[in-house]
């Protein structure tokens, strides 16, 4: 069983969300040791009792539960694979979990290597944003083997309290991607409706406060919308990582021989934002594309 007593784990990712997740697990008193390209984004954490780890490789020879929360998949093939990487370095009988939104087919790539190392990995993606981060609120998606799923389960309870168990390995990014089909959608429907509002000579704040609670509510709704109208665009999550997500969403979708209209639609109106050097912005920003 593993307990803060008998358990030391990794956070590599130091980002939006992962300073406040790995906060969440030294606060339940577990041993952290952390890894991030950037050191000073760390520093809270390394005040608050974490140790520092000068390379992943690192992390994988003290950490029996790992988690990765990075960029792209690039970045996490980066993390996982090679000499220096979690799988090679890794101990049998320890934990990978990735909570990078990534391609299905490289979750089950990790999955397998690491199979062959007596090393359970889990490809664990999360909804949320910095909000369900900082709230230990997140929506988690599991995808790997029931087993380790169940002994992971109370560490994974602490990050999030929507965690579910969605099947073998890659289900958890297939899953991930049903969230980011909706939230693509969902995100023009509330810039426009926003966008409406103002044109109509109403006072869109009050409009939110009858449209969130009727059939229209989303999470967006309620919690971006907010945002757009106060001008704050800083990042729940990047409109880069988004357009990321999206285009694997499309590449699998192609898979499978499905269109995805509303999905396309989406990503070109990102794409359209990002030459207009929004892609640090947070993915509410989509608001600045009728607002230009």
């Amino acid at each position: 069983m593993l307990t803060s007593e008998n358990t030391v784990i990794g956070f590599i990712g130091i980002g939006v969300m992962g300073k406040s997740m790995a906060g969440h697990l030294i606060n339940a008193g577990y041993s952290i040791i952390v890894y991030s390209r950037t050191k000073e984004k760390a520093q809270d954490l390394l005040d608050n009792g974490a140790e520092w780890a000068a390379t992943a490789k690192d992390v994988a020879e003290k950490a029996s539960v790992i988690f990765t929360m990075v960029g792209y998949p690039r970045d996490v093939e980066e993390i996982y694979f090679g000499e220096n990487g979690l799988i090679h370095n890794g101990a049998s009988g320890s934990y990978l979990i990735d909570m990078t939104t990534s391609a299905p087919s490289l979750a089950i790539k990790i999955y397998e290597q690491a199979k062959m190392k007596g090393i359970q990995a889990i490809d664990a993606p999360v909804s949320g944003g910095d909000v369900g981060a900082k709230e230990a609120t997140l929506s988690i998606m599991v995808g790997c083997e029931r087993e380790a799923f169940d002994e992971v389960l109370p560490i994974l309870e602490l990050l999030g309290t929507n965690v579910v168990y969605q099947g073998n390995p890659g289900a958890g990014q297939h899953t991930k991607m049903c969230n980011q089909i909706a939230i693509a959608s969902n995100m023009i429907g509330v810039c426009e409706a926003i966008i409406y509002a103002e044109k109509a000579g109403l006072d869109p704040e009050n409009v939110l406060k009858s449209i969130t609670t009727g059939a229209a509510g989303s999470w967006s709704l309620s919690n971006l919308a907010p945002r757009m109208l106060a001008g704050n665009f800083e990042p729940g999550f990047y409109i880069k990582h988004f357009i990321k997500d999206m285009k694997i969403a499309i590449d699998e979708a192609e898979k499978m021989e499905m269109e995805v209209p509303g999905l396309s639609l989406a990503k070109s109106l990102y794409d359209q934002l990002v030459e207009k050097g929004e892609e640090n912005s947070g993915t509410h920003a989509l608001y600045k594309f009728w607002k230009s």
